[in-house]
């Protein structure tokens, strides 16, 4: 592996469920390349359009704000490309291929991964996505804080796979180096309640996640 491919292959970090300026800046400053916003009502951690609009200008270029869905309407949505043009849609709930298509817009497609879930035909219908995000199995649709059984995601799925689910700075090296997905997605692990994150916890969470990487790429 020469030094440039080195640099090119790194475990992409998402940081979810923001909800305050200074965890935003925090995210930033750690290194995060995307930092997510849940608009999900049911969810400890959802802030509204507006509220997302202003978290998001906060951003660098190359910092990537994502917007979560989990069922959302159709005015909902609208709200969304309309308000925050820069923004990758998450669907995080029951949305068909087409849904999710329909927006024009790049897409990540979650996963609630069990026992009997296809991956392999699950990344063939979601072809169009820029990659799954494979999560824990839970009726709150994420932010559970539960590891899955990693042994549980195929070798090669077929697309990008972004882990979830229960990640933290104690786990996240393991998970890296068994499943080598392409980002990782972490929320209750940095979290001192739900959505008010730790500045200390995101950056050592990103600190084991360049080990990891580390440890996978530069022999």
């Amino acid at each position: 592996m020469d030094i440039i491919e080195k640099r090119l292959r790194r475990t992409r970090i998402k940081v979810c469920g923001l909800t305050r300026e200074e965890d935003v800046d925090a995210a930033v400053a750690a290194g995060a390349d995307a930092v997510g916003f849940i608009l999900y009502r049911e969810s400890p951690r959802v802030i509204s359009v507006e509220r997302a609009l202003e978290l998001s200008k906060r951003l660098p270029p190359f910092v990537t704000p994502v917007v979560l869905f989990v069922n959302a309407k159709v005015h909902e949505i609208l709200l969304v490309q309309e308000n925050i043009p820069n923004a990758t849609f998450q669907f995080h709930g029951d949305e068909e291929p087409y849904w999710c298509e329909s927006w024009g817009r790049p897409f990540l497609k979650g996963i609630r991964v069990h026992s009997d879930t296809d991956l392999v035909k699950l990344s063939q219908d979601y072809a169009s996505a820029q990659a799954l995000v494979l999560d824990s199995d839970s009726k709150t649709y994420g932010g559970s804080g539960k590891v899955f059984d990693w042994s549980l995601i195929p070798q090669d799925i077929g697309v990008q796979a972004v882990l979830s689910g229960g990640l933290n700075a104690a786990n996240v090296k393991q998970a890296i180096l068994q499943v080598q997905p392409w980002a990782v997605d972490v929320c209750t692990g940095v979290e001192v309640s739900p959505g008010i994150k730790d500045a200390k916890a995101i950056q050592h969470f990103v600190q084991s996640v360049r080990v990891a990487d580390a440890c996978l790429f530069e022999n």
